[in-house]
């Protein structure tokens, strides 16, 4: 008997083929809450992903991917509109998306901070030009998935968990390592629904980095965020150096535009930021090991010649490594962000 991971996996009843956004993620018609859409998706999603190791593996992929779709599109409240539509809901003529309330009012709603930590973070984004989110995380005020949470409500955009999904091989080989590690973005995948192109990143995407995927792929292009630290690690994983080919620094231009698009200059060679962090571990430790070794050598040939060892050798001993590492913080050792 063939599998129906729909009615096996989801216990989809085998009328609703093929099920749409809200029979798959087990919501009713028109669901508007975006909590409960997150909710049911995560409880789907880890119960999916329990055939992911064995002989149903590639099924369970395809179907994260078809859930993870769903989700971004309910999620996200323009393409949610326009989706509900074509199942016939009607909106008022003259309803339309009202102005979205900053992340500081949400977090606030929420209980997730308070009107103190508001004022003290706005202050530090005028005195370094950060933006709300970043200063709040700064000030351990609330965790980087909340904030990136408030933040995607905020400009009514889906928020998603990367170690949720798994990106499309063939859609990420179609953007250089160089674009993604630039500009802090990952390609997903296309969602043939709707035939746009869905990319996650750190804040929303510029319209240079959107005209250049779109001209890629050929398709709009809908951003959903993630945070940071997701952001960096998934382009670890997925672009480390060897991975991925390198073939993409062409833009293919299949249509005329009075915009000329420059070709994306390539980067240096740079190392991730878990690289960078080891490789500056491991310098600041040869640092202080070589001050040992000179401390060594003046006391063996300069200041303990005769043969003794006084008060100035360990002085020598002592002070000498304390001064290298000393350097080797400021300038290598990897800092707490």
């Amino acid at each position: 008997m063939a599998l129906d991971v729909y009615k096996d996996w989801l216990g989809i009843p085998e009328d609703q083929r093929p099920p749409d956004h809200y029979q798959l993620l087990r919501l009713v018609q028109f669901e508007d809450d975006p909590e409960r859409i997150q909710a049911n998706y995560r409880k789907l999603n880890a119960h999916v992903r329990k055939y992911a190791s064995g002989q149903y593996m590639d099924e369970s992929q395809a179907l994260l991917n078809e859930l993870a779709k769903a989700m971004l599109c309910l999620t996200d409240a323009d393409r949610k509109r326009d989706y509900d539509t074509q199942f016939g809901r009607e909106f008022e003529a003259d309803e339309v998306l009202g102005e979205r309330p900053p992340i500081e009012q949400i977090l606030l709603q929420q209980g997730d901070i308070t009107p103190a930590q508001v004022e003290e973070a706005a202050g530090m984004c005028r005195g370094l030009g950060i933006d709300m989110r970043d200063a709040l995380v700064q000030l351990k005020a609330v965790k980087a998935e909340a904030a990136a949470r408030a933040l995607a409500a905020s400009l009514g955009r889906p928020y998603v968990n990367l170690d949720e999904l798994t990106p499309v091989d063939s859609v990420m080989d179609r953007v250089p390592r160089s674009m993604v590690k630039q500009n802090s973005i990952l390609p997903l995948f296309i969602d043939e629904d709707d035939d746009v192109l869905l990319v996650a990143c750190v804040n929303p995407i510029t319209a240079e980095v959107e005209d250049d995927l779109r001209l890629r792929f050929e398709m709009p292009v809908r951003d959903v965020l993630a945070t940071p630290l997701a952001i960096n690690q998934a382009i670890s994983k997925y672009y480390a150096p060897g991975v991925r080919a390198e073939g993409a620094e062409e833009i293919p231009v299949a249509k005329k535009s009075s915009r000329k698009v420059s070709k994306p200059k390539k980067e240096k060679p740079t190392r991730s930021p878990e690289e960078q962090a080891q490789f500056g571990k491991q310098v600041s430790i040869i640092i202080v090991c070589w001050c040992f070794v000179m401390a060594y050598l003046l006391d063996g040939f300069v200041i303990g010649a005769g043969g003794y060892f006084d008060f100035y050798s360990v002085l020598l001993y002592i002070f000498l490594p304390l001064i290298g590492a000393g350097v080797a913080y400021q300038m290598y050792w990897p800092r707490s962000r």
